[in-house]
């Protein structure tokens, strides 16, 4: 189930450096040789040529990980059902069905949690700033809606268009990545409408605190709900999920390779 809720600023921040380009100097230019007074002019030597050189192309960052966070954990179970159906269990089964499609689309795959563990939020985003050309995806079961139903969410753009240069508040890790966090909630989403009859065409914002102290494009999905009368019917969504979002990061590729920083 999303925590939603909004912080304070925290004093920990994060620094964001920039790299230079140092230009080549030119060469001088060399004078022609000298001629006697009245006599003609000999030639003058060929220019030697510099050797030809194709521009260096352009190096794009390639998304090549991603970190699945499967919500809860540990004493924290997050939403339960009155059949016993627990969300920390059931997302961590949708996370593993994730890593094996994931790794099929050449991704390498990190989580926050292999077991029953419980990180805190800041670990589950420490974890996710220390990877490079990486995505976050935080997993989550709501305690109602339609079942079989889902919807992906990412947090709003900050007010200010401006963009942020220098020190950057922890808790305002993800506002330069908010536009390419919001593309890549609606991909995924279009994966979800497709394979989960009833789940809504676009996606929705949310201050989910998960994703605010997180420095990739970073969204979240909620699958509906834990109120089945069986668990095996959220079992059966892992693969159709899997499905949905594999296709859905193959399709933010580029758009990540385009717009990342």
């Amino acid at each position: 189930m999303l925590k939603v809720m909004f912080l304070s600023l925290w004093g920990t921040t994060l620094l964001v450096g920039a790299a230079g380009l140092t230009l080549g100097a030119q060469q001088p230019s060399q004078q022609p040789p000298a001629v006697a007074l009245g006599a003609a002019p000999a030639e003058a030597p060929p220019r030697p040529q510099a050797p030809s050189q194709a521009p260096p192309a352009a190096v794009h960052p390639s998304l090549n990980v991603v970190v699945l966070d499967p919500a809860h954990g540990g004493a924290d179970g997050g939403a339960r059902g009155i059949n016993g159906v627990i969300e920390s269990e059931v997302v961590l089964r949708f996370a593993q069905q994730l890593r094996g499609e994931l790794e099929r689309q050449d991704f390498h795959v990190v989580f926050t949690r292999q077991n029953n563990e419980n990180p805190t939020f800041d670990e589950r985003a420490a974890l996710a700033n220390r990877q490079r050309n990486a995505v976050f995806i935080s997993l989550h079961i709501s305690s109602m809606g339609a079942p079989g139903t889902a919807r992906a969410y990412s947090v709003p753009a900050p007010d200010s268009a401006a963009p942020r240069r220098g020190l950057l508040p922890w808790d305002q890790a993800q506002e330069p990545y908010a536009e390419l966090s919001r593309r890549l909630a609606e991909l995924v989403q279009v994966q979800l409408a497709q394979r989960f009859r009833g789940s809504p065409e676009v996606p929705a914002y949310a201050p989910v605190r998960q994703l605010r102290t997180v420095a990739v494009p970073a969204i979240a999905i909620e699958v509906s709900s834990v109120s089945v009368s069986e668990r095996n019917r959220l079992d059966q969504l892992a693969a159709p999920l899997a499905d949905a979002v594999a296709r859905a990061l193959a399709a933010f590729r580029p758009l990540y390779e385009a717009g990342a920083k």
